[in-house]
């Protein structure tokens, strides 16, 4: 039986699953995170259960994916001595304008991908690391890079176009949206789980240390608050969000901020943590008594809250809500001070249903449905891995 092994690399971390391809559909066997922590570093793996199988920590030393890619695949050949690993599938942010699909990696691919890496610093060069450490330790294994941005190609213009000059439309300035893998997951998942609502229009609130929303017609995205970098949008874990443009211009001309303590302000120093200036851990904010912290969670909730009605406008309409992503799928405070008062846009919030973290937790009688789907970004990868490597035969 033919497995995939699933990447997702960031700057301290590997998340990583290995699937079975049971009757050509993925089938995850273990997934697991390597990390540092502190000066140190450490893997654990769980099965699809959430039991934790493996655990181990070591000291760190250079090259942090090399190491990690290293541990994750004695692990497996422990583990799993009989896997036999037909692909490697890896998250990558941003595919640009080039790559609307997954792709086979090679030299081309990955000169490509790396012109990108201004427009998602944060992400880009950690998934590319990723993909040359993998490369390095499964010499002859096809990789296959998987992107963030594809799911947003159907945009139509006025959802993809800031109002500049064309020739910046012509050469890639627009409004990429992510978190794409993400809402194509939850796009198929709704259709097993509410077929009508699926067809209809959908906003997906996916909310976590990186946060957006997607507006989906029949499972298409129509419209993104992300745009031309993963900075747009809603107030995130450390990202800004949404800002007025001149703000920069001010923090240039006035303040004498560099490009690159602007980037890091912008980035690193922003959104939650910024706000609070306690942390960017929404469990941590939620559990101060402070008022700053309270104020980061509010503007957070009013962020969403006005998303939600821009996306509703976008989609002539609306027949469902789904909520995914750390903060999406546990944080059901933030999920019911979001849809408070929103029985204006046919949404009418069962608090009983949503405290009990049920999958609907809308009313009866609420003419919008409301979901929390755990996502699922790694199932994925793995399916486009798979389709793709048995497509390349």
């Amino acid at each position: 039986m033919a497995h995939v092994v699933t990447l997702n690399a960031g700057s301290s971390s590997v998340k990583f699953a290995l699937f079975e391809a049971d009757n050509q559909i993925p089938r995850a066997l273990a997934t697991g995170l390597a990390e540092t922590v502190g000066s140190g570093r450490r893997i654990q793996v769980k099965s699809p259960d959430g039991a934790l199988g493996h655990e181990e920590s070591w000291q760190g030393g250079e090259g942090f994916h090399a190491d990690a890619i290293a541990r994750i695949l004695a692990w497996r050949e422990a583990a799993f001595p009989l896997a036999r690993i037909v692909a490697a599938g890896h998250r990558v942010v941003h595919g640009g304008l080039a790559f609307e699909h997954p792709v086979l990696v090679d030299a081309g691919v990955m000169h490509e991908l790396e012109t990108l890496v201004p427009l998602a610093p944060l992400h880009q060069p950690h998934n590319l690391a990723g993909i040359r450490a993998a490369q390095a330790a499964w010499p002859g294994i096809p990789q296959v890079a998987c992107f963030d941005t594809a799911f947003h190609r159907t945009h139509p213009y006025v959802n993809d176009a800031f109002a500049l000059p064309r020739h910046f439309y012509d050469e890639g300035v627009r409004r990429y949206g992510f978190h794409g893998l993400s809402y194509e997951y939850i796009a198929a998942k709704l259709r097993e789980v509410a077929p009508y609502h699926a067809a209809g229009r959908v906003v997906v609130a996916h909310l976590g240390n990186g946060a957006s929303m997607c507006a989906m017609r029949d499972g298409q995205s129509v419209a993104s608050t992300m745009g031309f970098t993963a900075l747009d949008g809603l107030p995130m874990g450390t990202r800004c969000g949404q800002l007025d443009p001149g703000v920069l211009l001010y923090l240039m001309q006035h303040r004498k901020l560099t490009a690159e303590q602007i980037s890091d302000l912008l980035y690193k120093e922003s959104g939650l943590l910024g706000l609070s200036g306690l942390s960017s851990d929404m469990r941590e904010l939620e559990a101060s008594p402070s008022r700053e912290a309270g104020q980061a969670i509010e503007y957070f909730v009013f962020r969403i809250r006005r998303e939600l009605g821009g996306l509703a406008a976008a989609l002539e309409g609306l027949d469902a809500v789904v909520f995914c992503g750390g903060i999406g799928e546990n944080g059901w405070r933030i999920r019911e001070d979001v849809l408070e008062g929103m029985e204006w846009l046919g949404i009418e919030l069962d608090r009983t249903a949503n405290r009990a973290r049920a999958q609907l937790i809308s009313t009866a009688r609420s003419r919008v449905q409301v979901f929390v789907i755990p996502t699922n970004e790694e199932a994925m990868i793995a399916r486009h891995t798979l389709r793709l490597v048995q497509q390349a035969r």
